[in-house]
């Protein structure tokens, strides 16, 4: 083989080798990429079905029911205009109160339960995740419009 060839032959491997690369690289990307929607995203079917993602608002009061034979808890992440009702089975964290905000990360089931695999307190008095801040802002701003003659 002529030295032409070969070094033809090494740079088509090396863009082969590359574009592998590549691939693996955005498809792991791809596979562990989370979005957030509000609640009432969620209710307008704008989440995805198929994969997890991330939901965030308050913990609306009074919504928090315990299981006494596991650590499973049920409570509901409202933006003040929808309410998801959410399943966790899991230590929650300290910082976790009614009417605070929380940040949870899971899928949503057929029955419209979100099904969470972690979730996330706010950790200060002033401090509520910027996502979750905005959507219970729209939300607020979009009940006032529709309560507005």
């Amino acid at each position: 083989m002529k030295p032409r060839h070969k070094r033809l032959a090494l740079v088509a491997g090396g863009v082969v080798a590359l574009g592998i690369a590549a691939a693996l690289v955005l498809n792991a990307f791809q596979s562990n990429l989370v979005f957030f929607f509000s609640p009432t995203q969620v209710a307008s079917g704008e989440a995805p079905r198929d994969r997890a993602f991330r939901i965030g608002g308050l913990v609306q009061a009074g919504s928090v029911q315990r299981s006494k034979e596991n650590l499973t808890v049920n409570f509901v992440v409202t933006d003040t205009a929808k309410d998801i009702p959410v399943a966790y089975t899991g230590t929650l964290p300290d910082l976790f109160r009614e009417g605070k905000g929380v940040v949870a990360q899971g899928r949503i089931g057929p029955d419209g339960v979100f099904r969470a695999t972690e979730v996330l307190a706010k950790h200060d008095e002033n401090y509520m995740p910027p996502e979750a801040q905005h959507a219970v802002d729209q939300a607020q701003k979009a009940q006032k419009t529709v309560k507005a003659p």
